[in-house]
């Protein structure tokens, strides 16, 4: 991955209320996008783990692009307030290194 120093990457992770799970995943799915397309974001993944705990991994250019991207007016502010009371406990966020990169993108009917 030539520009592996240069991308910010982080680990998100939270407990949702029960039964929330899916306005999560609608919530999600409709804030990435437009952190992609309006903010800059290099886009994320949301995984569910065997532990009850929902992960993302999300990347963007730099962490400088990542505050700035998120300092602005919300995107979508329903859908964030949506993520907001589906969420019972956020974990702290995980900053990540990028090392090496052989991840294949998921074809987008994948979910």
């Amino acid at each position: 991955m030539s520009n592996a120093h240069t991308v910010f990457c982080a680990l998100y992770r939270w407990r949702l209320h029960p039964g929330a799970e899916q306005a999560f995943v609608q919530a999600w799915s409709r804030v990435t996008p437009l952190l992609v397309s309006e903010r800059g974001s290099l886009g994320s993944r949301l995984h569910r783990g065997p532990d009850d705990i929902w992960y993302s991994y999300t990347q963007w250019p730099s962490a400088e692009a990542k505050a700035e991207g998120l300092a602005r007016p919300s995107v979508d502010p329903e859908a964030w307030a949506q993520l907001r009371g589906a969420i019972a406990e956020s974990l702290p966020e995980i900053i990540l290194e990028p090392v090496a990169d052989f991840l294949v993108p998921l074809p987008h009917d994948v979910a």
